[in-house]
């Protein structure tokens, strides 16, 4: 039997739906996960999401879908999680290629559906912003769960919507989402992760990571990314919960709105328009402002230990007055103003110096100096 999920934002969703089909499925059958290759500048120093002209070493699924093997590699200088993932991960990492709209993303998968006769398809979200109108201020990046919900809306065959750790993306509170929210059909514990754990130890993805860390016991309130938004990590972070999928798209303007769109502009055009911004905008506007920062001031390439330490004392400071119990990798190499490509060796820097602060794979502000 083969399973089909789509992991509906890319990213750490693409995690997210391998934990979920080990928790749903067991060891019954293997999964194709239908996933953007998106990852944040960190990663990818390029904007938006890649295609297969991005990638050697894909195999072909179908005319239209392209499987992401471990032996392929992104072409300098994009970057990409995925075949790494798909190195460490039974399953079959197949990518999304929004290039032409909705449209195209439609054709991917009635061309999977009908190569596979998959024995189940789900659309997983890990935070709930699938859930999202459009204009909560709060909300960051819609674009690529509106064209994978837009695309699964279209296709002839039963799809069931998943909603994973509601409100752990840092998007959409808690509180605005329980309304919208179906029944909880399970919720991930310690055992869950184990499929994913040695995943956890690299992979940047924030929401995931703190689903997995509530699902192992964490509770807090993590800071993430470079805003350093505040997240509640509660007992309902592990939960997952099944919407309502044509619920969703009605409530999803942009969505609706990009149904027929035939090109990833008209995409961003209609996102410009409806939520007031693109986020390939966002992360064509900061990946210019890194490359300025770059130039000027010459962020180091090697840390300095004894430094980073330093900096990261007064960073759990500040963080500790302001409530905060847990953070990412991400967000301390953001706030410490290192280059990305450091991230790496400052997770290694950390635990190895101070391991009793590891909540894998959050790291814990301790109540005082430890």
């Amino acid at each position: 039997m083969t399973r089909l999920i789509v992991a509906a934002g890319g990213g750490g969703d693409a995690v997210a739906a391998a934990m979920t089909h080990a928790a749903f499925y067991g060891d019954e059958d293997r999964a194709v996960i239908l996933t953007y290759a998106w990852d944040r500048l960190l990663i990818d120093p390029v904007p938006g999401p890649r295609g297969p002209d991005n990638f050697t070493g894909l195999q072909p699924l179908t005319p239209a879908v392209w499987a992401v093997p471990a032996e392929a590699r992104p072409i300098a200088p994009a970057g990409s999680t995925l075949p790494r993932l798909a190195a460490e991960l039974r399953h079959t990492f197949a990518l999304i290629d929004p290039r032409h709209g909705v449209e195209g993303v439609t054709r991917q998968l009635e061309e999977l559906v009908d190569h596979l006769s998959p024995e189940s398809i789900d659309l997983l979200d890990v935070g709930g912003d699938i859930l999202a109108r459009g204009d909560e201020p709060t909300l960051k990046s819609p674009l690529a769960d509106a064209v994978t919900l837009a695309a699964c809306c279209q296709v002839n065959a039963p799809i069931r919507l998943l909603v994973a750790g509601p409100g752990l993306d840092g998007e959409l509170p808690l509180d605005e989402l329980r309304s919208m929210l179906g029944p909880v059909i399970h919720t991930f514990t310690a055992k869950d992760v184990e499929s994913i754990s040695s995943v956890l130890e690299w992979h940047p993805s924030e929401a995931t990571g703190m689903l997995a860390a509530t699902a192992r016991g964490v509770r807090g309130t993590c800071e993430m990314r470079d805003a350093g938004l505040p997240v509640p990590l509660t007992d309902e972070g592990p939960t997952v919960h099944e919407g309502d999928l044509d619920e969703a798209l009605t409530r999803n303007q942009l969505a609706r709105a990009i149904l027929t769109t035939a090109t990833l502009d008209e995409v961003e055009a209609h996102s410009r328009e409806i939520c007031g911004y693109s986020e390939i905008d966002y992360e064509r506007n900061k990946a210019a402002w890194l490359k300025a920062a770059w130039l000027k001031d010459q962020p180091p390439v090697q840390l300095d230990q004894e430094a980073v330490l330093s900096q990261l004392d007064q960073f759990e400071a500040e963080a500790r007055s302001r409530g905060v119990t847990h953070t990412t990798f991400r967000r301390i190499t953001e706030a410490l103003n290192l280059n990305g490509s450091l991230r790496e060796d400052l997770r290694q820097l950390l635990i190895s110096s101070r391991p009793q602060q590891y909540d894998a794979p959050l790291w814990r502000i301790t109540a005082t100096t430890e």
